[in-house]
């Protein structure tokens, strides 16, 4: 009943100005860092009523978005998102390797026997103790040493800013946490993937939350280089 009085609604006029209101967006580590304060800046310059909450993502569950808890997320669509959720590319991201300035490999041309033969930092929500770089080094005979495994981007650069070891992490969704290191494009076969604005269809015709959507596309727009 929802949907259908979703999609029936004559189509309100938007007064931004007057707009009261609170959007609570999930996203993983990295999204705030690069894009919350162009996003802040935006939203309090056109609706000095709305205030952001942006809550950490543990999970690809659909569940927060249908039942309301929060109203828009960013991430790659999976098997645990809702048949019914609705997908918007936000832009094309890639795997890159980083380390800390001085760190031996800033010297050499990164080969895969070379990025393996490394100590590496695992990123695992769920603390599995391998992923798709893995995948991807086995078919050439190589196998990487992990040393540690942690749930988010952040900590894995803290870690390879302060060590030796290697972390692989999304170029475009860590863009300001790498700052002050050293990366380069992982030397291993492994593909592109899409980032995506998902919220749920009742929320379609709402314009204040329409109002949203244009904004972080935009902010995500506005600076990058892989913007589909």
């Amino acid at each position: 009943m929802q949907n259908a009085e979703a999609v029936l609604r004559p189509v309100e006029m938007l007064d931004l100005k007057r707009l009261v209101r609170t959007f609570t967006l999930r996203n993983r580590d990295g999204f705030v860092e690069n894009f919350g304060p162009d996003l802040i800046a935006r939203v309090g310059e056109q609706t000095p009523g709305v205030r952001l909450r942006f809550v950490l993502k543990p999970d690809k569950d659909s569940t927060p978005l249908r039942n309301g808890s929060v109203d828009l997320e960013t991430g790659v669509v999976g098997k645990a998102t809702g048949p019914e959720v609705r997908a918007q590319a936000l832009f094309r991201d890639r795997f890159v390797g980083v380390v800390r300035m001085g760190h031996p490999l800033c010297e050499v041309t990164i080969t895969p026997a070379r990025y393996a033969a490394g100590r590496h930092i695992l990123v695992s929500r769920r603390g599995l103790d391998r992923g798709p770089i893995d995948d991807a080094l086995e078919p050439l005979g190589l196998k990487r040493e992990i040393v540690t495994v942690v749930g988010g981007f952040s900590e894995a650069l803290a870690l390879a800013r302060a060590s030796d070891l290697i972390a692989s992490v999304p170029e475009r969704y860590t863009g300001n946490l790498r700052d002050g290191t050293f990366w380069f494009p992982l030397p291993v076969p492994l593909p592109e993937f899409t980032v995506s604005l998902l919220w749920h269809p009742r929320l379609d015709a709402d314009p204040a939350h329409r109002w949203l959507r244009g904004c972080v596309r935009d902010i995500c727009a506005g600076t990058t280089h892989w913007i589909c």
